[in-house]
């Protein structure tokens, strides 16, 4: 039934789809068939009744989807789907094929190459695939019409038509994609020009500085700011010139390297202005930049140059006055002119200077407003970080959440950080971070302190290099075994918490000044931040470590054992698996305390640690449960496995020796083995299923281990072992210890 609903669904798809081509098809072999050519009738209509039907709808969505898509971003709308071209193309190809039939009774008539037309259509507005089709449908449908219509023997006719119709189709393609590349590239370069002008207006602006954080986010900023100063300054210059009676109010502005005035805005009745930058010490504005007073000149002949006017001068008074910000910082020049040889009276001349101070507050305002919005985006930064760097509990989460946040706040593409161990003095790289894998290797990698760019950031707990900027054949990041990638843009930023220094931050760009002065201030406080996270992470660990590890041996302790326990035989009865527990005690350890001191106890218990550490599998949990006392617990082991791993563990403290101010000294154990069982044969065995229980089993057999002779292992509920004559104690030397009460 299944492949049945499949294959009518397909079916309903294909017919949904390409109906539209099938009725074209079904049209034309009707054209083909004489319909064109027969007298007028009930089956012509119905013909063109349904050519129109076809034709209509198709026409509507072609030109619904170019009037939707937009001219600055064509991208935005999806591509005119493939079947939609063909469709129309074979349409208008039976619809004028039968015209040309129908009023010429031929296809080699006076309208034969508005055929030509129709491919040369199809080539510039479809996509090439959809020409193609389109292009061969025209051919052979022509060809099929002169074969049983027309009922031509040879195709002569055709071939110069074929030729055609392939000729203006591949020219239309070949124009057509030159003429919109053409296009493309003036319009790019118009953009790119603009935006430069805009990026220098912004600079001279004091707007936008180098090595911003996001490029893209400054440079919008910038160019609104930009066309919100040209207005207002324009508003200013053209008020000054009607009230005045001026010919020309012009600004000129200073360039950032303050070689050159450049136009900022102008209000004037001329035509002829030379807008090309202009020197500072050129004419009148050299007056001006020398002096920082205002000039005024009065009797101008045309004869006189003028800076800003690119033929002779048409004015006959004019005033420079300066645009100072503070006492004598020169930012720019206001110029007012007028054609008649009246002089500029006091007062005038104070509104223009009102007019200069009012265009520097609106740049000075825009300025203000351009650094609170970067300090409140930077704001917003750091606060996401501090939220990151927060929620991350792990010293490893620290470091992803501290590169994700760099990465916000500054463009770059290496990360690594460092840990420095103050006691040893050796760097550790903990984190690396490269598109490409450059430096992923480099982590886990240690040296020693005073070799590179790092050591020096945390010596004298400052950023470095300079201005962000790297030299690879003078500096070293790391050491000189390990190369950092050349890379033109370098900042290392110490880690420090109290002044102390626990690591370093690493950031390297491929864009030249990534890490000027916009972002490094921001980085440094992110650097703080992940610091102070780093120890948090650091302190976190190291309680978790004290409340779930013994302190004498590293081992779990009690508690740690007690809530994996309860899980691990949850698993157990759940997923019907095997697991075992070993209670593992050190035989006469009272009288190895008593005898050679609690010390030497402390080393004695440390020893059987390190066997239990080491015999283990992965899976295995070791546990000190207190004392002399441990517990093992063997996940898929059942008792035949445990007895095997009991023994290696016996057999190995036999061996051991140990040594102490009173000479050597060998010990033993006791061991007692508990083994789930996962399908218990009745609600009671189930019962005994627990961690209690299983405990509580594997201790017994740790005491029956005890009163049959010591040194020996028991499985719960195996027959226990005759009883030994002799016991073994612990040894110094050859001598043995005193006999007293027996411990456990």
């Amino acid at each position: 039934m299944d492949p049945l609903v499949r294959g009518s669904l397909l079916v309903r798809r294909i017919i949904r789809r390409g109906h539209g081509l099938a009725f074209g098809c079904a049209l034309g072999a009707y054209v083909i068939a004489g319909g064109a050519t027969a007298p007028l009738g009930m089956a012509t209509a119905l013909a063109v009744t349904l050519f129109v039907v076809l034709l209509v709808p198709r026409l509507r969505a072609r030109w619904s989807h170019d009037r939707t898509r937009s001219p600055r971003s064509p991208e935005s709308v999806p591509d005119v789907p493939l079947l939609l071209d063909l469709e129309l193309g074979v349409l208008l190809t039976i619809g004028l094929n039968a015209s040309l039939l129908r009023f010429e009774g031929t296809l080699d008539g006076v309208f034969a190459p508005v055929i030509y037309v129709l491919v040369a259509l199809v080539a510039a507005l479809a996509r090439p695939a959809a020409a193609i089709l389109v292009l061969a449908s025209v051919i052979g449908f022509e060809a099929l019409v002169r074969h049983y219509l027309l009922l031509e023997t040879n195709f002569d006719s055709l071939i110069p038509h074929a030729v055609f119709a392939i000729t203006f189709a591949i020219l239309n393609l070949a124009f057509l994609r030159v003429e919109v590349a053409r296009t493309r590239a003036a319009a790019r370069a118009r953009v790119e020009a603009e935006l430069r002008r805009l990026k220098d207006d912004a600079r001279s602006y004091r707007l936008l500085g180098a090595g911003e954080a996001n490029p893209d986010a400054e440079e919008r900023l910038a160019r609104s700011s930009v066309e919100e100063i040209h207005q207002s300054v324009h508003y200013a210059l053209d008020l000054l010139r009607h009230t005045l009676g001026l010919h020309t109010a012009v600004l000129l502005w200073l360039n950032d390297a303050e070689t050159h005035f450049k136009i900022s805005e102008l209000s004037t009745e001329s035509d002829d202005i030379h807008d090309a930058p202009i020197a500072v010490g050129d004419g009148v504005l050299g007056a001006v930049a020398a002096r920082r007073e205002r000039v005024t000149l009065g009797g101008l002949k045309p004869s006189y140059k003028v800076p800003y006017y690119a033929g002779a001068c048409p004015v006959s008074v004019l005033s420079a006055i300066p645009v100072l910000e503070g006492l004598d910082a020169l930012r720019g020049v206001l110029v007012i002119d007028r054609r008649e040889n009246r002089a500029f009276t006091a007062h005038e001349e104070d509104l223009a200077a009102q007019a200069a101070r009012y265009c520097l507050r609106a740049i000075q305002n825009e300025r203000v407003f351009v650094q609170l919005e970067r300090a409140k985006v930077e704001q917003g930064k750091l606060y996401r970080a501090a939220q990151a760097l927060g929620a991350a509990t792990s010293e490893q989460d620290v470091l992803e959440a501290g590169v994700r946040a760099a990465r916000e706040i500054a463009s770059f593409d290496l990360a690594a950080v460092t840990i420095y161990d103050e006691a040893t003095r050796i760097h550790e790289v903990c984190a690396a971070k490269s598109a490409n894998g450059q430096i992923d290797d480099l982590v886990g990698m240690r040296f020693s302190h005073n070799t590179g760019l790092v050591s020096m950031v945390v010596q004298n707990r400052f950023p470095l290099p300079y201005k962000g900027q790297y030299d690879p054949t003078h500096q070293t990041v790391l050491t000189r075994r390990h190369p950092w990638p050349k890379l033109p843009s370098l900042l290392v930023l110490p880690l420090l918490q109290h002044e102390k220094p626990l690591g370093t931050l690493i950031l390297g760009a491929r864009r030249r000044n990534a890490f000027g002065e916009s972002v490094r201030p921001t980085l440094e406080v992110l650097a703080s931040h992940l610091a102070v996270s780093l120890s948090n992470a650091r302190m976190v660990h190291k309680l978790e470590m004290m409340a779930t590890t013994d302190g004498l041996t590293g081992l779990l302790n009690k508690r740690a054992m007690l809530e994996a326990a309860t899980q691990k035989v949850a698993a157990a009865a759940r997923f019907g698996r095997k697991l075992s527990v070993m209670v593992t005690d050190i035989d006469f350890f009272k009288k190895v305390n008593d005898t050679y001191g609690h010390d030497v106890g402390d080393v004695v218990i440390k020893g059987l640690a390190d066997i239990l550490q080491r015999q283990r599998r992965a899976t295995d949990l070791v546990a000190r449960f207190g004392g002399e006392e441990f517990v093992v617990l063997c996940e898929e082991t059942n008792e035949e496995g445990a007895m095997l791993l009991a023994e290696r563990i016996r057999q190995e403290l036999g061996k051991t020796v140990f040594h102490s101010a009173n000479g050597k000294l060998q010990v033993t154990c006791s061991i007692g083995i508990a083994t789930f069982n996962p399908r218990p044969a009745s609600a009671s065995a189930a019962k005994m299923n627990g961690w209690d229980a299983l405990f509580k089993a594997a201790d017994e057999a740790l005491y029956v281990s005890k009163r049959t002779g010591r040194n020996r292992c028991t499985a719960a509920g195996a027959p226990p072992p005759p009883a030994a004559t002799a016991r073994t104690e612990p040894s110094a030397g050859a001598s043995r210890l005193p006999k007293t009460a027996r411990a456990r």
